[in-house]
């Protein structure tokens, strides 16, 4: 059986302030498989979207990645020059960032941007890299593809410019796709198109797809595993069907009962998760949830928990579930 195409272990990104040091990737592991479809959810600070960037080799000073691997086609990309990795990044590996309008050039047409990494990376002339383009601009969705791309950014809505950077992202066909808040701002049926555009690259093209997304919702409808995030670190991950019919870490079964649900009692009251995520410069002792967890105990508030498994199928960080407790309401 093969191994994994995208394989991040102990991953550590900090940024160095004045204040002190943000640890905003704290040690995260985990593994992607060809064709698959992973999730990455948590709250705002969470360390999301660093670590898609961390992959990327695109975190900006005063931020750094200071140890860990990601290996990719038998390379650390870690430990590559910066003209390796430009080879990777836009190839092999690709992003849509998270907002489209600052993410495309303004002063460019849409089609240039979107073939300019088959230029970069395929050596094509300008002709054929345009052509390729509304080729892709019209798979994505985009009408009258031949004519949009003639178009700059301003003259398009916020949905096609998010196709557009969908379009950017696979003009390569990636073996991965980091797609970050990529229904970010957008109303919920042009949310429902940019997911079945994803779903269908997914499919057509074989792509292994990482979703970052704060909407639980979206990941239970496209991802087959998701992976939890809190403080820069993984809580929970696995199978997304497991992960929230049984969440095994106090964050998750919080952040399950803080949005409405189809399968819940229509006059069950939403529970907000109380209190504030925590400094990064200045983590609590112990596990870092604990200030806010109802089920804290003694030694959550002094020993910092690792990801062990806790039941078939889940990894979970926390001294309450390991120890056998199932986590309901009082």
């Amino acid at each position: 059986m093969p191994g994994p195409l995208l394989d991040v272990h102990d991953l550590k990104t900090q940024f160095f302030t004045p204040e002190g040091v943000v640890k905003a990737v704290d040690g995260v592991s985990f593994e992607l498989n060809a064709g698959e479809t992973l999730g990455i959810v948590g709250e705002s600070g969470s360390g999301k979207s660093v670590t898609a960037l961390s992959l990327m080799r695109l975190i900006p000073p005063p931020g750094r990645v200071v140890s860990g691997r990601v290996i990719y086609d038998g390379n650390d990309l870690t430990k590559l020059s910066e003209s390796e990795m430009q080879g990777i990044r836009g190839e092999s590996i690709a992003m849509i960032f998270q907002d489209p309008m600052t993410s495309l050039n303004p002063v460019f047409k849409v089609g240039w941007q979107v073939g300019e990494p088959l230029m970069l990376h395929r050596a094509e002339s300008k002709a054929k890299a345009f052509t390729s383009a509304v080729s892709v601009l019209g798979k994505v969705g985009i009408p009258s593809p031949a004519d949009r791309a003639r178009d700059y950014p301003h003259h398009f809505s916020g949905g096609m410019r998010q196709r557009a950077m969908i379009a950017m992202g696979l003009t390569t066909t990636p073996k991965v796709l980091i797609a970050d808040e990529p229904t970010t701002a957008l109303d919920v049926t042009i949310q429902a198109q940019i997911l079945e555009l994803l779903r269908n690259v997914n499919r057509e093209f074989g792509t292994a797809t990482i979703l970052i997304t704060h909407n639980l919702g979206v990941v239970a409808g496209m991802c087959e595993r998701v992976m939890v995030m809190y403080a820069g670190r993984i809580v929970e991950s696995g199978p997304t069907e497991d992960v929230f019919a049984h969440p095994k870490h106090p964050y998750t079964w919080s952040l399950l009962r803080s949005i409405p649900r189809l399968d819940a009692d229509r006059h069950e009251a939403l529970k907000p998760i109380e209190g504030l995520p925590p400094d990064l410069i200045d983590l609590p002792p112990g596990c870092a949830f604990h200030p806010r967890c109802v089920f804290a105990i003694e030694r959550c508030k002094r020993d910092t928990p690792v990801l062990n498994r806790v039941g078939e199928t889940q990894l979970a960080a926390c001294w309450v579930t390991q120890s056998g407790t199932e986590l309901r309401d009082a």
